[in-house]
């Protein structure tokens, strides 16, 4: 096994590649917090699950609209310009609505405080640059990247909810996102200390570049994805609330990351190739899984029905990764990758919305339908609408 993961080894060997690897990890795993640790604090203030998951989805609709600016400056003036001052600017945004909810204010304000996160950095974007950037000339090596970074990914949003979860209901209901502000801001300094690997700077070539002949159908069929992750997190929290186990949430949503986090690094393993439209096929089909055990049983059949659900998510998100990737200018391969994490982002939004409305209304349960619809969406677009990306 460990022969196996010989090229993961590989490449972290250039000079730097360790390093900043530590900083994104420490930057990305409050992407994994502050959905859970907002859900928990607002709903356990103001009794509204429905008003946390809008609150949510207004701080994601706004990242989603400000992301592609912040990496476009991040292409032109550099990721060590760019990144550290729009952290800190996310981090009080973060610290802004804790004080919020500590002071039970007026819900109109949470609304306010959680847009201000808007300029939270795409450190995965920014990572993923720079794997392109040393492995420019080597398409093996950039899949294993790739694959490795989706797995940090999920390793984040595995490790990410247990901590919020435990922080949560262990200390008090905002320690949470105070924890993920801090980690966010230092991951950040930590990573654009190491200009070693940053890519170069490339100054504007012509306004809408990246995304041009991109890829609106990869873009919509992450809107749909997108749609999938924020509809479970709220749907998983209210679930194992209403069973008498809040403190499990994070866990059980741990067991989705943890799937997706196995089948990434094994997908690394196998030759590149574009697999876009099954893997967004096979997600679709999993994820009648958990609507099934939730309607079935507790948290001991949801459990497990996560685990295998998880496991078609890195390959979707690897492959339209690297359809991207493959697409968009070099010069604006920030902005590219900031474009369809805002689209996983507006999705997000919604979903998270569609499934604290339908919680409040029907039960978590029910709400466990929404993921199913929004899945399938993605499935028939990428169907009806994607080709393979011509390689570069």
């Amino acid at each position: 096994m460990i022969s196996r993961l010989a090229p993961y080894r590989r490449i972290l060997a250039p000079p730097g590649a360790l390093a900043f690897t530590a900083g994104n990890l420490m930057a990305r795993l409050p992407a994994g917090m502050f959905g859970v640790s907002a859900v928990v604090m607002i709903s356990a203030a103001y009794g509204s699950y429905a008003l946390a998951g809008a609150v949510t989805a207004t701080g994601l609709a706004a990242t989603a609209l400000v992301g592609p600016w912040t990496a476009r400056m991040t292409d032109r003036h550099g990721q060590g310009r760019v990144a550290v001052p729009a952290a800190a600017v996310a981090a009080l945004g973060s610290l802004a609505l804790v004080l919020c909810v500590r002071l039970h204010a007026a819900p109109w304000t949470l609304f306010a405080a959680y847009a201000a996160t808007a300029t939270t950095p795409n450190t995965g974007g920014m990572s993923r640059a720079r794997w392109a950037y040393l492995f420019r000339d080597d398409e093996r090596a950039l899949h294993v990247a790739r694959s490795f970074e989706q797995a940090a990914d999920e390793v984040c949003f595995m490790l990410g909810p247990v901590l919020a979860a435990f922080l949560c209901t262990a200390l008090f209901p905002e320690a949470g996102t105070v924890a993920g502000a801090v980690l966010l801001f230092c991951g950040i300094v930590l990573f654009a200390a190491q200009r070693g690997t940053e890519p170069p700077p490339v100054p504007r070539q012509g306004a809408g570049a990246a995304g041009r002949a991109a890829v609106p159908p990869v873009l919509f069929t992450f809107l749909a994805t997108g749609a999938v992750f924020g509809a479970m997190e709220v749907t998983t929290v209210a679930f194992a609330a209403a069973q008498g186990h809040r403190g499990a949430a994070g866990a059980v949503l741990g067991l989705q990351a943890a799937g997706s986090c196995a089948a990434g690094l094994l997908y690394g393993l196998r030759p590149p190739r574009d697999r876009f439209r099954a893997s967004v096929a096979a997600m679709a089909a999993l994820m009648l899984l958990p609507l099934v055990a939730a309607r079935l049983g507790g948290l001991w059949l949801l459990a497990p029905a996560l685990l295998v659900a998880g496991m078609a998510t890195a390959p979707t998100m690897i492959n339209g990764m690297a359809h991207i990737q493959r697409t968009v200018p070099p010069g604006r391969l920030n902005e590219g990758m900031a474009l369809a994490v805002t689209a996983l982002l507006g999705g997000i939004a919604a979903g998270s919305f569609a499934a604290g409305a339908v919680t409040d209304s029907r039960g978590p349960a029910t709400a466990y339908a929404v993921p199913v619809v929004a899945s399938a969406a993605a499935a028939l677009i990428a169907a009806v609408t994607l080709r393979a990306a011509p390689a570069r």
